[in-house]
């Protein structure tokens, strides 16, 4: 496959992949305290177990989704990690740094 092909397949699937990351965190959310391993999002979401847990894992790195520290058999009867979504953070205004001028660069030298 050339790079080109491999770029265009990408490009293809970029909207696909959002919806299915919001499709699987909405579904961790939903499960609330109870979390989901990723054999219960395959399911409930009719997913494959690479697409299911790529977008788990996409939600962790965005920090979304942490692991609960709870373990729950699969359909195998192997433990799973039980994800669970993470609260939303506090939005505070920041303290204004010491020098800060509303503008880029580094503070204007002291007047002399």
């Amino acid at each position: 496959m050339s790079a080109q092909t491999s770029l265009d397949a990408l490009e293809s699937v970029k909207p696909i992949l959002g919806s299915l990351r919001a499709q699987v965190h909405a579904h961790i959310k939903a499960c609330q305290s109870n979390g989901a391993t990723d054999d219960e999002i395959e399911v409930a979401l009719d997913l494959r177990h690479q697409t299911a847990s790529a977008r788990r894992r996409e939600l962790v790195q965005l920090g979304f989704v942490v692991d609960s520290g709870v373990r729950r058999p699969t359909r195998s009867g192997r433990k799973a990690k039980v994800w669970v979504t993470t609260p939303p953070p506090e939005r505070e205004a920041p303290e204004p740094t010491a020098g800060y001028t509303g503008t880029l660069g580094p503070p204007p030298p002291p007047a002399l």
